[in-house]
């Protein structure tokens, strides 16, 4: 489906979020012709990304255009946002609204919590990707996961992966490959350690119990979600 401009896209900034899982899709969809780019939260002052990167929302959940794509990132600050009901609204009602529904890393969890990846295919960061499941979606190990209109790409650096599928199927193959190419985006990691996949059984223990408290913390914040869901 090509995009017609103007074409609005609106990304969720939220306190503690994981800024490459909003930065990196901005900087994808900041360079696609005929856009409109918005970081929307609930007001105007800066946000604070939880490694303490300060970034200026330019949208308010009140002033936000009607949007043809919204992104929800993800991050730590994602689990208080699937018990705020102000934003939950605010991601319910655009979505209604919008050709494309779409999120990188856990903001696929505040997509599910607000209801909307029900009877979906879709994908997080792998920590928590079987947590989907308690909100109706279907996970998938997969980097980028498009099912209908909704697209999800899977943890952190998957937003740039994410964002380049957004721009082929808005404006077509040659443009994606243009984006990336000036974007010099050719990954050659200096290790082989990036996804469960290929990381050795020794680094994966290391990175499961050093996230095991959390994980822990976002999985009651999503079955609560899924209880709401269910009510």
């Amino acid at each position: 489906m090509a995009a017609s401009p103007p074409f609005n896209i609106g990304l969720l900034l939220f306190p503690n979020l994981t800024q490459l899982d909003l930065t990196g899709p901005w900087e994808v969809f900041a360079r696609m012709p005929g856009v409109n780019n918005y970081l929307v939260w609930k007001d105007r002052q800066p946000v604070m990304s939880d490694r303490g990167l300060a970034i200026l929302p330019t949208a308010t959940f009140d002033d936000c255009p009607a949007l043809d794509l919204i992104c929800i990132p993800g991050g730590p600050g994602q689990i208080a946002l699937m018990d705020d009901e102000e934003t939950l609204d605010f991601v319910r009602r655009t979505a209604n609204n919008a050709q494309w529904v779409t999120s990188v890393c856990t903001g696929s969890l505040v997509l599910g919590a607000a209801g909307l990846l029900q009877g979906y295919r879709a994908t997080t960061h792998w920590g928590s990707l079987d947590q989907l499941s308690l909100l109706g979606a279907t996970p998938v190990a997969e980097r980028v996961v498009r099912d209908g209109n909704r697209i999800t790409g899977a943890g952190v650096t998957s937003g740039i992966d994410f964002a380049l599928t957004v721009a082929e199927e808005l404006f077509g193959r040659a443009v994606a490959e243009n984006i990336q190419l000036q974007m010099e985006y050719d990954p050659e990691p200096p290790f082989h350690s990036g996804s469960p996949r290929s990381a050795s059984p020794e680094r994966l223990a290391q990175a499961q119990t050093q996230m095991q408290d959390f994980i822990a913390r976002r999985r009651v914040a999503t079955e609560a979600a899924a209880a709401k869901l269910k009510r």
